[in-house]
């Protein structure tokens, strides 16, 4: 589906005053919430979101100030190239492919990083910057959310 059809399903969603729309073209699936309070008029919500521990968060005090330490040292070492989008990461373009890059790879920019799916879209994420994969900081299959950390390259 194209952002144009996308654009029009959640402009007629936000003047009509449904609460809801739900449109199936082929494979692809689209739900749009239109509510006041939980989420902002005409809003894509994603069917599969990415799992949040947000009540576990608050409790544990003492892990939330060792996090922000062990990141200053990691992107102090090198480049840390990020999700540009939430979906799925994958490290091969099918389970039978070697994978994109494997930790001590040296990588050349726009070099192949990884695949993102989002939306039955797969995106390829390519690097930024010259180097070698120091870490990788994803599991392949797991949900990745906007900006999170996918790659140390120093």
């Amino acid at each position: 589906m194209d952002l144009r059809k996308l654009k029009t399903l959640i402009d007629l969603v936000s003047e009509s005053g449904i609460s809801e729309l739900e449109v199936n073209e082929g494979e692809d699936r689209v739900r749009i919430v239109n509510s006041g309070s939980a989420i902002p008029t005409g809003q894509v919500v994603y069917a599969n979101p990415a799992p949040a521990p947000a009540v576990q968060a608050a409790p544990p005090a003492a892990p939330a100030p060792v996090a922000p330490v062990a990141e200053v040292p990691a992107a102090e070492t090198g480049f840390v190239a990020r999700s540009p989008m939430v979906g799925t990461f994958y490290r091969a373009p099918n389970p039978e492919s070697p994978n994109f890059v494997n930790i001590g790879d040296t990588v050349k920019v726009g070099q192949t990083l990884c695949i993102i799916e989002a939306m039955k879209l797969l995106n390829e994420i390519e690097s930024e910057h010259a180097g070698v994969v120091k870490e990788i900081l994803c599991e392949n299959g797991q949900g990745v959310e906007f900006d999170q950390p996918l790659f140390i390259i120093a």
